[in-house]
C-alpha cells in the first residue's frame, strides 16, 4: 500500500481494515462472551447426543464435553487468528458438526471398532481435508453474489427451526410452548430492539449479551433456570488426550468420514462467503484454501483431545450483523473463553444455565438478520435484463429449505444421498453452483462485482440503531 501524506508532509500510517481491529481489553471479552453464549448449546449438544447414544459413564460424558469446549476453542483461534497458511482470518466460530453424528454413532456401535475407530477416522479425514483443500479453494470464482446471497439467505431461513425449538423451551420439552417460555422469549427479543432503538456505540454492539443477562435475571425468580450439576462440577479439569485409547485406523470408518469431512468443506465455502460478505471482505482462493487447511487441522486436534469433526457456526454470522463489530480478534477472545470454559467445568456449567426461550428469542432475531444480509447481497444482482436469475434464486431457496421444513422428507432416498439431502446449506450451495453454471455459464473470474469499501457501506444499513 502506496504511503499517504498530511498536508505537512508527515506519512499517514495506513487505515486498519474492520476485520483486523482489535477493540480495547474489557469489551473485546464482553463481545468474546457474546459469541460463545450464541453458540454454546451447540456446541456442547453433540458430545452429549453422542454420549446418549452410546450410554457412557458420567465421567466420560464430562471427558467429551470439557475436550469439545476446548477444541472448539482451538478451531475458532485457529481460524480467526491464523498462522502461516492455517486459517481463514475473519471472526469465524467453530464448533462440533451436527451432520457427523450418524457416522460417528455408526462406528462407534460397530463392535469391532468403537470410539478409538471413531478417533482414528477424525484424525485421518482432517488430514486428507489439508491436503486436498487447496483444490476446493480455487473453486470460489464459482460463487458470485447470486450465488452467496442465495447461500446465506438459506443459511437464515434454515436456521429459524432451532430458534423456534428454543423458544418453546427445547424440542420435546413438557413445558414446550408454555406462556413462560414465549414471555421470556418475546422479552429478550423486544429488548434487543429497544437496546439498538435508544442506546448507542458499544450498548449496541453488546445488544444480544445484554438481553440475555437481562432474561436471565428475570427468569430466576421464576424457577425457568436450572443450576443443576454446578455443584458437582469440578473447579479445574485436565484434557486428557485419547482418553478413549489410541487411534483405530479402519479403511471403511475413514472413508466414511472424509465423505463427510468433503460435506463439511463444501458448507465451509458458503459459510466464508457468507461472513466475507458480511465483514465487507471478498475472499481469494488461496485464503478459502486456508480456511479449509484450518477446517482439517482443527479435525486432527479434535480427534487426539477426544473430539469430533469441526466446522463453522452459522448463527454466530447473524451476530456479526447485529453488532456491527467485523474484528476477527473479538472471535479469537470467544476462542479463548471456549478453552478456558474446557478447563473450568464449574464455570462451563453456569454458562449452559441459561433459559432455552431466552436464547430463542435472541437466536431469532440474529437468524432474521442473516436472512436480510442475504436479500441485501441478492440486490446486487440484475434480475431485470437477467431476468432467468430470479429462477436460480426460486428454485435454490425451494428445494434446499425442503430438509429444513420437513425433516423427513428424503427418509426414504438411498443411504449414499442422505448427507446430502438432509443439509439445506449443503444443498443450497450445490444447487445454486450448477444453477448458475446452467443459465449465466462458467464465470471467467472473480465475480464479486462490488468493491470492499461498497460492499462494507451497504452493510451499515443493516446494523441496528446506526
Amino acid at each position: 500500500m502506496k504511503a499517504q501524506y498530511n498536508a505537512v508532509g508527515d506519512t499517514a500510517p495506513p487505515a486498519r481494515a474492520p476485520v483486523d481491529a482489535v477493540p480495547a481489553t474489557g469489551p473485546l471479552l464482553m463481545l468474546g462472551f457474546q459469541h460463545v453464549l450464541v453458540m454454546y448449546v451447540g456446541a456442547i449438544a453433540v458430545p452429549m447426543i453422542i454420549a446418549t447414544a452410546l450410554k457412557l459413564p458420567k465421567e466420560a460424558v464430562a471427558v467429551l464435553i470439557n475436550a469439545d469446549l476446548f477444541t472448539c476453542g482451538i478451531a475458532t483461534i485457529l481460524q480467526s487468528a491464523g498462522f502461516w497458511r492455517i486459517g481463514v482470518r475473519m471472526p469465524v466460530m467453530q464448533g462440533v458438526a451436527f451432520s457427523a453424528i450418524p457416522p460417528i454413532l455408526v462406528i462407534a456401535t460397530n463392535p469391532g471398532l468403537g470410539l478409538p475407530a471413531v478417533i482414528g477416522a477424525v484424525m485421518a479425514g482432517g488430514l486428507l481435508t489439508m491436503l486436498i483443500s487447496p483444490v476446493f479453494g480455487r473453486l470460489v470464482r464459482f460463487f458470485p453474489p447470486i450465488v452467496g446471497g442465495s447461500i446465506v439467505m438459506v443459511v437464515g431461513l434454515s436456521l429459524f427451526p432451532v430458534g423456534v425449538n428454543w423458544i418453546g423451551g427445547g424440542k420435546g420439552a413438557p413445558d414446550f410452548g408454555a406462556p413462560h417460555n414465549l414471555a421470556l422469549a418475546g422479552f429478550v427479543f423486544a429488548l434487543i430492539l429497544v437496546i439498538n432503538r435508544w442506546l448507542k456505540g458499544f450498548w449496541t454492539n453488546v445488544s444480544v449479551l445484554l438481553a440475555l443477562a437481562a432474561g436471565m435475571l428475570v427468569a430466576i425468580p421464576f424457577g425457568m433456570v436450572d443450576f443443576a450439576g454446578v455443584a458437582e462440577a469440578p473447579v479445574v479439569d485436565v484434557i486428557r488426550p485419547f482418553y478413549f485409547g489410541w487411534p483405530v485406523f479402519d479403511p471403511l470408518a475413514v472413508a466414511t468420514i472424509v465423505v463427510v469431512m468433503v460435506i463439511i468443506m463444501i458448507e465451509s465455502m458458503g459459510l466464508f462467503l457468507a461472513t466475507g460478505d458480511v465483514v465487507g471482505k471478498t475472499l481469494t482462493p488461496r485464503e478459502m484454501t486456508d480456511g479449509l487447511r484450518a477446517n482439517g487441522l482443527a479435525s486432527v486436534i479434535g480427534g487426539a483431545l477426544n473430539g469430533f469433526p469441526y466446522t463453522i457456526y452459522s448463527q454466530n454470522i447473524g451476530l456479526l450483523v447485529v453488532t456491527g463489530v467485523k474484528s476477527r480478534w473479538v472471535v479469537v477472545a470467544a476462542g479463548v473463553i471456549l478453552c478456558v470454559l474446557g478447563l473450568f467445568p464449574k464455570m462451563a456449567t453456569v454458562v449452559a444455565s441459561v433459559p432455552l426461550p431466552a436464547l430463542g428469542g435472541a437466536a431469532l432475531f440474529m437468524f432474521g438478520v442473516v436472512t436480510a444480509a442475504g436479500v441485501r447481497t441478492l440486490g446486487r444482482v440484475d434480475f431485470e435484463s437477467q431476468r432467468h436469475n430470479v429462477y436460480i434464486v426460486a428454485a435454490t431457496l425451494a428445494i434446499s429449505l425442503l430438509p429444513t421444513f420437513a425433516p423427513t422428507l428424503f427418509h426414504h432416498l438411498p443411504k449414499w444421498l442422505q448427507p446430502l439431502m438432509h443439509s439445506s446449506i449443503l444443498l443450497a450451495c450445490v444447487l445454486s453452483v450448477l444453477l448458475n453454471l446452467l443459465f449465466n455459464g462458467v464465470p471467467r473470474s472473480d465475480p464479486h462485482a462490488l468493491p470492499q469499501g461498497d460492499a462494507q457501506g451497504s452493510d451499515q444499513a443493516l446494523q441496528p440503531g446506526r
